[in-house]
Formats: structure tokens, sequence, C-alpha cells
């Protein structure tokens, strides 16, 4: 066979991707001809489309020794030096191909594909691409490209329009209509990044069913992203980011059990895959599963070590589950792979809290917000953990300070948005009324709403739940079926829910978490209701300009002393307070001391109200009565490291070891209730008191002596048992809770009295009166309301 022969029927095999067939006949034309430049050259470009891009880049040089002046040759060159990651040799061998051919759009498309690579030759690139289209107007792949170079230098208009080019030129140019679809997205733009991967759909439908679904999650249209996402793995059955992508979506809409069962079929098709793996941890962690949730983000590590995801996530749920020491290294060596994720600062922050160590604490959230200044959760993470400082270690004034840039930050980007509200301005009607939380689950927020759900007037009031919720438990389901409507809000934008809010009518919006974990804040920033609300489940002020009112009461918050620390008019209830206690409580026992042969304290609140100060005032209480025990339990204190450095404290302070008994998480609220049976006196925290703790001690037969202070934070105890008629358990100096204590374990009659009635004393009292606590919340709606529609604001 000739060499023209033989080189015809070879391009012909390597046409038809017969690339082993074409690579022997380029050899035989070789034995034949050793100076075969083109023989040589494609040699090198079957060599480079197998993978094998060193022996590539020789034989093509090979080739342009031989021609020099071959523009393709060097294209190819270029091509296989840049998939050896040989980048600054491969953009030299496409600009020698552009220097020899300079009217090929082709070339210069080539040529800004290797500068696009380098992050500081965009501008570069950028020229590039605008030389091929200047050339060749209508090459659309080139307009894809300039897109892309524009949207990596942070123009994304500019990015959006060539996108657009792209698509006028190839309308059925699925990755342009998919890079188009994904910048709108960025911009906030949903429904025109929607369509944008709808018009990817024909071409490439497996990921436009994907990048659609991506879309619809963000938008809270779960239902419709679920399809999505379903339809795409109807494509590509084996397409593992759909597999994590309808995981996501399931969740999002509440099925968590669906997410899970998506995530392992992920893990099937790629075991290796730590992001999933760490999805899945995600999902365990919503259902309370734990353990199988330290398990999943530990082999997510074991595939990604150096995924500083993966370690925060295991040190938020070690930090939860009590392993604190733990979760504080867990969230460190985050920081260490990621120096600036904030968020895991944020997370260690939280751990160092439970360990007690208040200063490093708000050191590490101060460091997460130096690195994220708008970010409003770490940010409130702040807020929350300087309440837990001691009166000396900081002002009610600096925390109200920290309170007003948080809400400066959060209110600035939305000043001039607000839009009027159109909302029925008469006085007398139906009140529809939305409550904001995340805690409409087990948890204490939920033993202080309930009463007032379960009580309202449905005459005078329409409820609306706005639950930012991951998973319904028992209590959730219970407080929803006090609800009108129900909305559940988890995984949607703060414009989103606002926008939800104002279509839904509500006249008074009512925030029941402040700054705790997983509030909602910024959605009230953007004041979706003509009238806002504060109430319960914070200890403060929210800061926000648009929080019109705080419900409280003139124990919690006497007057003229703690208005000034506030953005909100403080509406003073008769009492801010209505607990349900649980209905399976068990029995009150008789008075431990009197068959232990001792007086036992205890205290049963979170493990950062319990600073050094509280912990001397406990003390001293132990020296005074020879023999005392004290009981602690918390979640914090399975830990080993927080049970040494507690010992350690009252071991220097005097108190031997076996005087204090630490008690870590236990399974059940029925069991943590019956712990009371082993406490006779009860001793709050300061100077942020507890609260469902006083009630559940209160409601268990167990006196609970308070230490007031000047803040909303540290009079709450005071409010709590002066409404249950029992104001003597009050004190006012450290000295004055010793000689209350002191004064109460004296005397054994009085405290099995105290614990006899205490049950009835409840029952009777204010705070467990939801129907007049209902009323006076109405009264105080119907007020607001009123001077609301008698204002010119809209």
């Amino acid at each position: 066979m000739i060499p023209q022969q033989a080189l015809a029927l070879a391009l012909e095999h390597h046409r038809a991707g017969r690339l082993a067939e074409a690579e022997g006949l380029y050899r035989q034309i070789l034995a034949a001809n050793p100076g075969h430049a083109d023989a040589l050259h494609l040699l090198g470009v079957v060599a480079h489309q197998t993978g094998r891009h060193d022996i590539a880049i020789g034989w093509i040089r090979q080739a342009i020794a031989l021609a020099p002046n071959q523009p393709a040759y060097f294209s190819n060159l270029g091509s296989s030096l840049l998939d050896a990651g040989r980048l600054d040799e491969a953009v030299g061998a496409y600009r020698t191909a552009v220097q020899i051919q300079p009217d090929s759009p082709k070339l210069h498309f080539n040529l800004g594909g290797a500068l696009r690579k380098k992050r500081d030759h965009l501008d570069d690139a950028v020229a590039a691409y605008r030389r091929a289209i200047a050339l060749d107007p209508g090459y659309a792949e080139a307009h894809n490209n300039l897109g892309t170079a524009l949207q990596q230098q942070g123009r994304p208009d500019e990015a959006a329009a060539a996108f657009r080019r792209a698509i006028e030129c190839k309308p059925e140019y699925a990755e342009a209509h998919s890079n188009l679809g994904a910048i709108l997205a960025v911009q906030g733009r949903f429904d025109e990044a929607a369509a944008a991967f709808r018009g990817a759909l024909a071409s490439n439908p497996a990921e436009a069913h994907n990048n659609l679904g991506a879309i619809l999650s963000a938008q809270g249209r779960f239902d419709e992203a679920v399809a999505a996402f379903r339809r795409a793995l109807e494509f590509n059955p084996g397409y593992v980011d759909a597999e994590a992508n309808l995981g996501g979506a399931l969740r999002g809409k509440g099925d968590i059990e669906g997410g899970i069962a998506a995530y392992q079929r992920g893990l099937r098709l790629r075991l290796d895959c730590g992001e999933m793996h760490i999805y899945l941890g995600n999902a365990y962690k919503d259902l309370g599963r734990t353990d199988d949730a330290v398990a999943a983000y530990r082999t997510a590590i074991q595939f990604r070590p150096d995924s500083a995801e993966a370690h925060n996530n295991l040190g938020v749920i070690l930090n939860e589950c009590g392993h604190i020491e733990e979760a504080a290294a867990a969230c460190r060596r985050a920081v260490e792979l990621k120096p600036d994720y904030a968020a895991a600062y944020g997370n260690l922050g939280n751990a160092l809290a439970n360990w007690c160590r208040p200063d490093e604490s708000i050191a590490a959230h101060r460091r997460a917000l130096a690195l994220q200044p708008d970010c409003s959760a770490a940010h409130s993470n702040l807020l929350l953990s300087l309440h837990y400082l001691p009166e000396a270690d900081t002002t009610a004034e600096a925390i109200f300070a920290e309170h007003l840039e948080w809400a400066r930050l959060c209110e600035l980007p939305l000043e001039n948005t607000s839009a009027r509200h159109s909302n029925d301005r008469t006085t007398g009607r139906r009140l529809r009324v939305g409550y904001v939380s995340p805690d409409f689950r087990m948890h204490s927020v939920a033993f202080f709403i309930e009463g007032l759900l379960a009580a309202h007037d449905p005459a005078q009031v329409e409820v609306f739940c706005y639950a930012n919720l991951v998973r319904e438990d028992a209590v959730g389901a219970r407080l929803r079926s006090h609800a009108a409507q129900w909305r559940r809000i988890t995984g949607l934008g703060d414009e989103t829910v606002a926008r939800l809010v104002r279509g839904d009518g509500i006249d008074i919006l009512v925030d029941l978490a402040g700054h705790t974990s997983g509030n909602r804040l910024p959605v009230f920033a953007r004041r979706p209701a003509p009238v806002q609300v504060t109430a319960i489940g914070y200890c403060g002020t929210t800061g926000l300009r648009a929080m019109d009112f705080r419900l409280t009461d003139a124990l919690a918050d006497p007057p003229g002393t703690t208005g000034h620390l506030h953005t909100e008019r403080l509406v003073r209830l008769p009492c801010a307070w209505c607990f349900r206690p649980p209905a399976d409580a068990p029995p009150i026992t008789g008075t431990p001391a009197t068959h232990e042969g001792h007086v036992t304290f205890g205290c049963f609140n979170a493990r950062p109200k319990m600073n050094e100060m509280t912990f001397a005032i406990w003390a001293r209480i132990l020296r005074a009565i020879p023999g005392s025990r004290l009981l602690l339990k918390n979640s914090a204190l399975r830990d080993p490291a927080v049970q040494h450095e507690t010992r350690e404290f009252f071991t220097r302070a005097g108190i031997p070891p076996e005087r204090i008994e630490l008690l870590g998480w236990l399974p059940s609220p029925a069991e943590h209730l019956a712990a009371y049976a082993r406490v006779d006196i009860a001793l709050d925290t300061f100077p942020y008191h507890g609260t469902t703790t006083t009630c559940e001690a209160l409601w268990m037969g167990v006196p609970v002596i308070t230490l007031a202070g000047s803040k909303h934070a540290s009079r709450v105890g005071v409010s709590l048992l002066t409404n249950v008629g029992l104001p003597e358990f009050i004190a006012h100096t450290g000295d004055g809770c010793v000689h209350l204590a002191t004064e109460l374990a004296a005397d054994l009659p009085r405290l099995a009295a105290l614990r006899a009635s205490m049950r009835a004393r409840m029952q009777a009292s204010p705070l467990l009166d939801a129907p007049g606590f209902a009323r006076s919340v109405e009264a105080a709606y119907r007020e607001m309301w009123t001077a609301w529609c008698a204002s010119e604001q809209r």
C-alpha cells in the first residue's frame, strides 16, 4: 500500500474512532518513511486521545521539527500539554499556532481556553474569545466560553449577555442554557434561571433536569424539585449528583427517610463520595439518630480527611451529644483545614460555651464574625453568649450595643425596600397572628407556647404557625392541631418567607426565638407584617428597628429599668409566662433529706449558664451546710473533661468530690423529671436564670432559690417565683443566697410541706392559667393593632 493510500485509510479509521487501527497504519507509514510529518503528528493525536499525553507531546514535537509552520501541529501540541498539566507550555504552543494562522477563529478559541485556566490571564482569555467572535460572529462556543471567563472576572451581567448570544447562535446549546441558568440563579432570578435550564432539556436532559431541580429547591418548591431530580435519574440512573440533590429536596419537604434512601443509593453508585456521607450524616442528625450521624461523618473523614465540612459537622453533633472536648477538637481541625471557615469558628464557640470557657467562646464567635461580618447566625450566637457572662464582666449597655450592630448589618441592605401593607384596617375584626419558631417540637419554648395556642379565642385570633422545623415530633403534631394554618419554612430563603407571610395577610407576626438557634429574625427585618412582636424565646432585645414590641412583665422588666436597652416597646403583661407541665411527669415523692440523712441541692440548667461566680456561691452554701450535696445535670456533663473541670473548681473551693454528683443526658423527659426526686432545693444560675428548669423543679415539688439581677435574663426567676407565690426565695446578694439556702435546709418540715403543696400552688397560679394568659395577650395584640390602624403607616 502506497503512503498516500495508507494515510487516507488511517484517517478514515481515525475519524470513525477506530484508534488502534489508525495507530497501526500510522506506524506502518513511519516504518517506511520516518520523516513523514503528518503521520508523526496524527500518531501524537491518537496518543493524546488515549491519555498518553507525554508520548503525544514527543510525537508532535518531532512532527513540528520536520514541518514548523503547521498551525494544527502547534494547536494539538497545546492540547496535549494542557492535559499533561503543563499550562505555560500549552499557552506558548497555542500562541504560536495563532501567529502562524491569525485569521483562524478556532485557534483563538483554543488559546482562550488555555488562558482561562490561568487566573491571572483572564483579560487575555477574554481578548482571545473576542477575537474568535470577531472572525466568526456566529461562533456559539466562543460566546459561551467568553461568558464563563467574564463570570470568573466577576462580571455577571456581561457573562449573562454572552451566554444569551451563544444561545441565539445555537438554540439547542445545552451548556450555554445551563451556564445562563446558573448565573441567573446566583443573582436570585430563579424564574429566569428555571426557564434557562428548561432550554437545555432536549439536548442534555439529565443535567438540565438536575439543574432545574436545584433552582426549584432554592425556591422552596420541593415537590417540583423532587420530580425534576427523579426525571434526571430516569435519563441517567447512575447520576450521583442527582441522587444527592434528590436527597436534599426530600429532606427539604420533610421526607427525611426518603432523603436517606436517596443518599444510600448514591453511595451504592460511589461509596467513596465523602460529600454523600456528609449529606447522610446531616439526614441522620435531622432524625435525631446521633450515633448514625457521627458514624457517617467519621466515614466521610476517612474518604476525605481534608474535608473541613465533615470535621465541622462532626463537631456540631458531638457537641449536641455532650462530647464537648472531642467536639471542640473537631471544629478546631475544621478551621485548620479551612482558616476562613466562619461557621466552624461559630460552632467551636458553641462547644467552648458548653465547656464553660466563656472568654474563649466569645473569641471564637468574634473570629467567625470577622471572617463573615454579614453572617446573621454567627452574630446571634455571639449575642446569646454575652448573656452568659457574669454581670461584672460585661454591662447591659455593652450587650445592647452589640445587638444594635447586629441589626444595623441585617437591616442596612434592606433600607427603602419595605412595601406598603394593604391589610384591612378594621380595628375590631379577627386578627391573623403568625408565630415564627424553630422550636415547635420537644423544646423548652413549646412548654410556654402550647397553652397560648390552645387557649386562643378563634373569634379573635386566626393562628398561623411558621415552623422552621427539620422534623415534626409528637409535640409538634400537637402544636399543629392548635393552628388554623401551618407553614413549614425550613430551607426557604428570608425573602421567600417574607413573601409567604405577606401572601397570608398576617396582621401581627410574632418571633418566638430571638437570637437563639434557628431564628428567622432576618425575615422580620423585611417587615412582612404591619405589627411585629418578639416574645418568650429570648432574654433581651432583638435590636431590630422593624420589631415593634416585646412581651414581658413588670417583674422581669420593671418600669424605668430596662426599656432603654430595647429597640422594641415593652408591653408588660400581668405575667409573661404560661407553663404547660409535661403530661408524663412522675408523681412527687417525699423529701430526699428525710431518708438520705443530708440535704441535696440541685441545678439542671445548661452548662453555659454555670459560670465561676455561680459556682463560688454554691460552694459557699455547701461549706455552710456540713454534709450537704450538690447534684448537677445537663448534657455537657457527659463529657469527662467537663466533669473534671467542674469537680476541680469545687475541690479548689474546699468541697470534696464525693459531695458533687454530675449527671449527663437522660434518654426521656420522664427520667429527666424523675431526677428531681433526689433534690431537696434547686439553685438557679446567675446572671442567666433558668426558665423551663425552674418551672420543672417547682412542678416536681422542689423550691428554687434565685439571685435577682438588674436585667431581664437575671430577673426571670423573680417573675416565676413571685407569680407562684414564693417571693421569699428571691435573694438580692450572694450572701442572701447563702442565708436562704442555710435557713431552708435547716427546716425539713417546711421543705416537706412545700414539696407536698407545690403542684396545687402552681395550678392555682398565673403560671398555669392558659385562658387568662391568652386573654391578656389578645388584649395586647388588639391594642397594638388599633394603634397601627390609627397610624399613617402602610
